[in-house]
């Protein structure tokens, strides 16, 4: 097993009029960088955002890093906050006050099991931002993404 610190910048992004969707995540080990995407139709942007990080520590558990401080970096207030709202969401087993099953739950599920299982801290960043003289790796992920789904559009 290795142990060591990671950072994750993750994103997603959708057309949402043709469904199309784009999912990224940089990763970043001991210094060296890795980009895994990935395209899904009928897909809607929360999802996208979802299945970044999802894939992303995938990635990491599967390359042996199972003991792994991961630093997850997201402009997503959906993914930061479902950690904050994990107690609620289990007490009402996931359904809404409609009745109804929330949105991804399947996703929602499979990330809430990284963030109790896995050593993961959650940072919110800003999106989109233009770079300051430092790396943005959020920015290049974002437009990783952007690039996809505009390829994948009719």
């Amino acid at each position: 097993m290795k142990t060591r610190q990671i950072e994750i910048y993750t994103d997603g992004s959708c057309h949402t009029q043709q469904g199309v969707g784009a999912w990224a995540a940089l990763i970043i080990v001991g210094g060296a960088k890795t980009i895994i995407s990935g395209i899904e139709k009928d897909t809607t942007h929360n999802r996208m955002e979802l299945l970044a990080v999802i894939k992303a520590i995938d990635w990491v558990n599967k390359n042996g890093f199972t003991t792994a401080v991961f630093t997850v970096y997201s402009d997503s207030q959906y993914v930061i906050n479902l950690q904050l709202r994990k107690e609620k969401l289990q007490t009402k087993q996931f359904i809404t006050n409609k009745g109804t099953p929330i949105q991804n739950v399947d996703l929602v599920k499979q990330i809430l099991t990284f963030y109790s299982t896995c050593n993961i801290y959650l940072q919110k960043v800003k999106a989109h931002q233009k770079p300051d003289g430092t790396e943005n790796f959020n920015r290049e992920i974002d437009m990783i993404v952007r690039k996809l789904v505009r390829e994948n559009i009719n």
